[in-house]
């Protein structure tokens, strides 16, 4: 059986900690105790910006801070295969982008591609599975949505241990357009969001920015789940 799926339908049947605070035997909703689904409920989206911001960064709004029940459960979801927390995980991000973009329209979401490595080591793309349970949580409230993957990553050293000129390195270089979109004059019919699971030195998020303005592709506004404590808050 798949790693994800088995991820998947073990968080469903198992008995497992809470994906928020590790604590086990507790009754559980989506994967988290009543405690941190309150916690993460009331986090609310907010404008961060890292300071220094490069080049081609669009503005960029968090869920939260990089810490506590957010930090775990993004760990539990990458890191430990608890990919059951897509769901619950991807409303969250759902919020953020309709708080990005501030009223009902068409909205193209782009998740930030994987390296293939990557992509292996976490038994699927997990920006993509955000990205899809987010779609659907935008859907169901009204809004004209669709997702696309005009970008994809080439192979590229783990940015966990670089400093910020490091991952500015590093993500100059990783990532090609595909062979989508058409040459010519490119319609996004609908206002271009970026998303991304952590926002740290903002390397990451400028590179595919530049990569989709050369696409007319441009992002009007990156949404992301947490934002690391350096970053400027608004």
């Amino acid at each position: 059986m798949p790693g994800g799926l088995w991820a998947d339908l073990a968080d469903l049947v198992l008995p497992v900690e809470c994906a928020g605070c590790r604590t086990r035997g507790a009754r559980l909703r989506h994967g988290f105790c009543a405690d941190c689904v309150a916690t993460l409920g009331g986090l609310r989206p907010a404008s961060v910006r890292p300071d220094p911001a490069p080049v081609g960064l669009p503005p960029c709004v968090a869920l939260g801070p990089y810490d506590g029940a957010l930090r775990e459960a993004l760990l539990a979801y990458k890191e430990r295969g608890r990919h059951g927390l897509a769901r619950p995980l991807g409303g969250l991000l759902a919020e953020v982008v309709a708080a990005a973009v501030g009223e009902v329209r068409p909205v193209l979401l782009v998740p930030v591609p994987d390296t293939a490595a990557a992509a292996r080591a976490r038994y699927g793309d997990h920006l993509g599975r955000l990205a899809r349970h987010a779609a659907d949580r935008l859907r169901r409230a009204g809004w004209p949505v669709r997702v696309r993957r005009p970008v994809r990553a080439l192979p590229r050293p783990d940015s966990v241990g670089l400093d910020s000129a490091g991952r500015a390195a590093a993500a100059a270089s990783a990532f090609r357009l595909r062979a989508w979109p058409p040459v010519g004059p490119v319609d996004p019919a609908g206002t271009v969001v970026l998303l991304d699971d952590i926002l740290t030195t903002g390397a990451t998020l400028a590179a595919v920015g530049r990569t989709l303005d050369a696409a007319g592709l441009s992002p009007a506004v990156a949404a992301v789940l947490a934002a690391t404590r350096r970053h400027r808050t608004r």
